[in-house]
């Protein structure tokens, strides 16, 4: 299970829900936190190497937050990080799994955008819907 991760209450009810769809079950939690850092490309090589710091210091925050998360579960986990837009990559992160392990079932689970603005110009949960080859689950 790819579970797209950044701390929000929707990523937390995402992690918790794929530990719950496991219990009982052989499987696996691929914790993804994707970076997606906007026009480093115009930015000076010091505000890219802050940014890079900054990245750095919620992924180690993170990666501590999931392991408590994951800790009373016992499931098989493991973290990661992806630069990239959301969606993209973490379809790539299953893909990738998928295309390792054949014959096995890989998914993708992320929580529900609690932002309005979400309903009108679309969030991660909507584009991969559109766009996930492999399972996609949404929780509220």
């Amino acid at each position: 299970m790819v579970v797209g991760y950044d701390g929000s209450p929707p990523a937390t009810r995402a992690l918790d829900a794929a530990t719950r769809l496991l219990q009982g079950r052989v499987g696996h939690v691929h914790v993804v936190y994707v970076t997606h850092p906007s026009s480093l490309a115009m930015m000076s090589p010091g505000a890219i190497a802050e940014i890079e710091e900054d990245f750095d210091e919620i992924e180690k925050e993170l990666r501590v937050s999931a392991a408590e998360e994951l800790r009373a579960s016992g499931a098989d986990w493991q973290f990661e990080r992806r630069p990239g837009l959301v969606a993209n990559e973490l379809i790539a992160a299953a893909t990738a799994i998928r295309d390792a392990h054949p014959g096995q079932t890989v998914s993708v689970i992320v929580g529900s955008s609690s932002h309005a603005a979400h309903r009108v110009v679309g969030s991660v949960a909507v584009a991969l819907a559109r766009h996930s080859p492999v399972p996609l689950v949404i929780v509220p």
